[in-house]
C-alpha cells in the first residue's frame, strides 16, 4: 500500500512518461495483461490509455489491472491511468 507522499512522487515521475499501452474494443483479455505484466517488470512504473472505442471505464480497469497483477493505483486521469509494481530484481 502506498502511503500520500509515495504516490504524489509516482505522480510526478509519470507527467513526464509517454502512455505505452492501450486498451482498445477488445478489452482486458489474458494479452494485455500478460503486455502489462512484462512492462511493470520492466519498469515498475506505466501509463495506461482506455481508448474511446472501448466500453471500459478507466477506473475500474485500473483497479481490475491492480487485482490481477497484484499492482498499485496511482492516479486515474480522464482515459488514462497510472500504476506501479516495486520490482526488487532491479534492486540488485
Amino acid at each position: 500500500m502506498l502511503k500520500g507522499k509515495q504516490r504524489s512522487y509516482l505522480r510526478g515521475l509519470a507527467n513526464n512518461i509517454e502512455s505505452i499501452i492501450q486498451i482498445g474494443k477488445n478489452g482486458l483479455d489474458e494479452a494485455v495483461l500478460k503486455q502489462i505484466d512484462e512492462a511493470l517488470t520492466a519498469r515498475e512504473l506505466i501509463k495506461i490509455t482506455v481508448l474511446k472505442n472501448s466500453l471500459l471505464d478507466p477506473y475500474e480497469t485500473c483497479q481490475d489491472v491492480c487485482h490481477s497483477l497484484k499492482a498499485e493505483p496511482v492516479q486515474v486521469i480522464g482515459n488514462k491511468f497510472v500504476i506501479y509494481r516495486r520490482n526488487d530484481k532491479n534492486l540488485k
